[in-house]
């Protein structure tokens, strides 16, 4: 028996912070959204252990447990949140095609991108090996760095999130060494100033990572100066990267219009891409903010575009 094609109102691909808030705008206003949550429901917060930034938790509050409370809220208002990964779209004509697991055939009237942005790695073998089970290896200081309070890590990065990192590690670690692939830095003059003048922050420049050793979990790393060829050992058991992120929106590509990086781009103080009825949010388009608060806040303008262009269409076709 052929299954039917479900139609919806809203679609909203991706959850975490701005997805989930769309559902719960989306919800209210009774569009009736269907939430997949992808590959890494809750999104990259669900890696985090402490927020202390969001408003309205004094005492800070653990991501994977923040994460919860939006989608348990979003459920309450009535959002159906479903696990499952949107695998292609068709946005050439509304209502426009989607499919979910490479099988479900939904047709959407609006659809909100919440897909978010992955961690960018190395891509050396030795890499993957301790990225996982608290091997050593991780693409999060504030979320990991406590387990290293005392030892000596490493960073590799050179932009603002890098020094920043760095400069977390630097207060509860012993020594932190800072890989640099360049002979400078990309971040700002303040986040540099922060770096240099932190005495146990070695920076490492025209420097690449040619292996990190160990066993079951990280107990070196070997590094190769670029210009001179010569390699040193790193006696480190935390290893950082901090080397950016590459926004999840590989699928839309040949519909909606992005950055050269691949992040969505949206029409100035709206939430609207370039095809009438598509919404993006959160890091799938905010490659400058790139905080839970601020994707929170795009969703909720990616719920209100998409109410008010379902009113516009509604009302031109009475």
């Amino acid at each position: 028996m052929t299954e039917q094609i479900e139609h919806l109102e809203c679609l909203i691909i991706g959850s975490g912070p701005a997805g989930y808030t769309a559902a719960i705008y989306a919800a209210r206003a009774d569009m009736k959204p269907v939430l997949y949550e992808g590959m890494q429901p809750g999104g990259q917060l669900t890696i985090t252990t402490e927020v202390e930034n969001y408003p309205g938790f004094p005492n800070g509050v653990e991501g994977p447990e923040m994460m919860t409370s939006f989608k348990q809220q979003a459920e309450r208002l009535g959002a159906d949140i479903r696990f499952g990964l949107v695998t292609s779209v068709d946005f050439s004509a509304r209502p426009f095609k989607v499919t979910v697991d490479e099988s479900k055939q939904i047709i959407a009237e609006t659809v909100i991108i919440a897909t978010g942005a992955s961690a960018k790695w190395l891509g050396i073998p030795s890499e993957e090996k301790f990225k996982s089970n608290g091997g050593g290896v991780s693409a999060c200081a504030v979320c990991d760095g406590f387990f290293y309070r005392g030892k000596d890590v490493a960073i590799v990065g050179a932009g603002d999130t890098a020094c920043e990192e760095a400069s977390y590690l630097a207060k509860i670690c012993n020594k932190v060494y800072m890989i640099v692939r360049k002979d400078h830095f990309r971040a700002s003059k303040a986040m540099q100033h922060r770096v240099e003048t932190t005495p146990n922050i070695e920076v490492l420049f025209e420097t690449e990572t040619a292996e990190i050793l160990g066993d079951q979990v990280v107990e070196g790393a070997i590094v190769k100066n670029n210009r001179t060829g010569e390699e040193r050992k790193l006696d480190v058991q935390g290893f950082f990267v901090a080397i950016g992120h590459t926004p999840n929106t590989w699928i839309f590509k040949d519909y909606i219009d992005m950055d050269e990086q691949g992040y969505i781009i949206t029409k100035p103080d709206s939430s609207k891409t370039n095809v009438a009825g598509v919404f993006a949010c959160g890091d799938a388009q905010d490659k400058v903010y790139r905080q839970a608060i601020t994707a929170a806040g795009t969703g909720c303008m990616a719920a209100l575009d998409a109410e008010r262009f379902l009113g516009e269409v509604n009302a031109v076709a009475m």
